[in-house]
């Protein structure tokens, strides 16, 4: 719920415009790596242990990936305020167009960073009983779907306002649609396969992004 508070609703309505607006709502959301292992190892279970420490290694491949995307993002923008990030789209072009590589990298890195289809192995009935959270039940069990989906609406926000302009509430429930129909279109991944595109294809395609960003940034600033 944290996340929420940088958000740019509107230019008029925000909790708080701060100028590292960008990066205090990646570190916000990377703390959900610290839940899901806090409550594997509480569990007192090796079942449920073994998960935590499964979806902590997932969660922290494609949130690398989605760091090195929102610099990428930032160098383009030159700034980290996201009132600002709105404010040079809506002046200019929405960034989803000259920077689709950065967007298509950003959502797929999305959807593995909330635990959603494909990559919905941190709840993976099939594979783990169920992974960190199979010793929970009623309000505990309920506390990590709110956040989980809470994470949802607040990654579909953020893709709104970094790529599209700004935040509306179609744009929102657009994306959020997104994450639905991508669960009843494409398999799960194998956890083999999972951590094979997390490093070995998302890592290096966003460092290459990231530096050739920088490399035309530094060009023009010198021409």
């Amino acid at each position: 719920m944290i996340g929420y508070g940088v958000i740019p609703f509107t230019d008029q309505l925000a909790y708080v415009d701060i100028s590292c607006g960008l990066l205090f709502t990646f570190a916000i959301s990377s703390l959900s790596v610290y839940g899901v292992i806090f409550s594997g190892w509480a569990s007192n279970s090796k079942y449920a242990f073994l998960g935590s420490l499964r979806s902590a290694a997932q969660m922290i491949s494609y949130e690398v990936s989605i760091g090195l995307t929102l610099l990428s993002l930032a160098v383009f923008a030159r700034t980290l305020n996201l009132n600002e990030i709105v404010l040079w789209q809506q002046e200019n072009i929405y960034f989803v167009i000259p920077l689709f590589p950065i967007f298509f990298l950003f959502f797929v890195s999305a959807l593995a960073e909330t635990n959603r289809p494909p990559f919905d192995l941190p709840e993976a009935e099939g594979e783990l009983v169920a992974g960190y959270n199979v010793e929970y039940s009623a309000a505990g069990f309920a506390l990590f779907f709110i956040g989980e989906y809470a994470n949802i609406i607040l990654m579909s926000s953020l893709t709104s306002v970094l790529f599209f302009g700004g935040f509306s509430p179609f744009k929102a429930v657009v994306f959020m649609f997104v994450f639905v129909w991508v669960r009843a279109a494409y398999p799960r991944f194998r956890y083999d396969q999972l951590m094979r595109l997390g490093w070995k294809v998302f890592l290096p395609l966003s460092l290459a992004i990231f530096f050739n960003a920088w490399l035309m940034q530094s060009i023009c600033s010198i021409l």
